[in-house]
């Protein structure tokens, strides 16, 4: 019984440093983000992976894995392995490419671990001085009166601008032409410059173009206010409709299967983050509200987005570039 219990006892002394090391986090943790270096999805990962790393003393990688709307970069951290090592910040794209692709290789629901949804990013409908119309309900008028006659701009087919557009269209009965353009760059000169009329953009990119003349703002946020044009109406304001939700939501998964503890670590860091008034100032000036939330909250969002935006999708008969 005592060499037993001595056994025992030196084998329970030499798991306490194997234990100890599988704490987490021990090593460098990569954030994923499929979308290209400045974007909104970008700019947040590396303003909370730095403050992430400052806190726990550690790495944090932020890698930018663009190329098929997201999809590569998506499902590298879904085959990742679910240690809490690896993780994916991205936008509502995440659950709007389900029903724009045919063959995506990842579940947004069952491949991914929701960790909790980061931030909103309000879209706002302007238009060109030349289009006769201050008001939503004056551009719906107008758009009634000449049906097929004004184009509206996307940076391309499946954006969240198009998309938006398109769910307005049908909010409206309106009948608006899409003219589809390789990038947001290409898009907005041909905006400023009058050759489409109507285009939907995120509120801290059509903001310099508003203040300077150049473009009219209609409406800013989906549901609610964007909080940097309080003066503004929402779309659903200024429309009357209150289920057109056209604002771009972000959020932070884990690859599926990540333990629950290190779920919880991540929410509550991640919380208290969204919280500090550096990091909701320095968001705000890209026209990004935090938000923060459970883990349920994001799996509920992601689960009702695809169901949302699979409808869009199908009733404009959609397809991705």
């Amino acid at each position: 019984m005592k060499r037993r219990h001595f056994l025992g006892g030196v084998a329970a002394t030499l798991a306490l440093p194997a234990l100890a090391q599988e704490a987490y986090p021990r090593r460098p943790i990569h954030v994923i983000v499929p979308f290209t270096p400045g974007t909104g999805i970008d700019i947040l990962a590396r303003v909370l992976g730095t403050k992430l790393g400052e806190r726990w003393n550690i790495a944090v990688v932020v890698e930018n894995r663009p190329g098929a709307s997201g999809n590569i970069g998506t499902d590298a951290v879904a085959k990742a392995p679910p240690d809490g090592y690896t993780l994916l910040m991205t936008a509502s794209t995440i659950a709007v490419n389900r029903s724009l692709f045919r063959n995506i290789p990842y579940d947004p629901v069952k491949d991914f671990a929701p960790v909790l949804p980061v931030a909103l990013g309000s879209m706002a409908l302007v238009v060109h001085p030349s289009v006769n119309a201050n008001t939503v309900g004056e551009l719906v008028a107008l758009a009634k009166a000449q049906p097929g006659r004004i184009n509206y701009g996307s940076p391309g087919n499946g954006t969240p601008h198009h998309l938006a557009m398109e769910l307005f269209k049908n909010a409206t009965s309106i009948d608006l032409v899409h003219v589809p353009y390789k990038g947001s760059g290409p898009a907005v000169t041909d905006l400023v410059s009058g050759q489409i009329g109507v285009m939907f953009l995120p509120v801290h990119l059509a903001l310099p173009q508003v203040t300077g003349g150049r473009l009219r703002m209609l409406a800013s946020g989906g549901i609610a206010r964007a909080n940097v044009t309080p003066e503004t109406p929402s779309l659903a304001e200024a429309a009357d409709i209150r289920d057109v939700d056209v604002d771009i939501w972000y959020g932070l998964y884990a690859p599926a299967g990540t333990p629950r503890e290190v779920l919880a670590k991540l929410n509550a860091e991640f919380n208290a983050l969204l919280k500090l008034q550096e990091v909701r100032d320095t968001l705000a000036k890209q026209g990004l509200a935090t938000t923060g939330g459970s883990e349920e909250d994001l799996g509920r969002l992601t689960a009702r987005e695809v169901e949302r935006w699979a409808r869009v999708v199908r009733e404009a008969k959609i397809e991705a570039d």
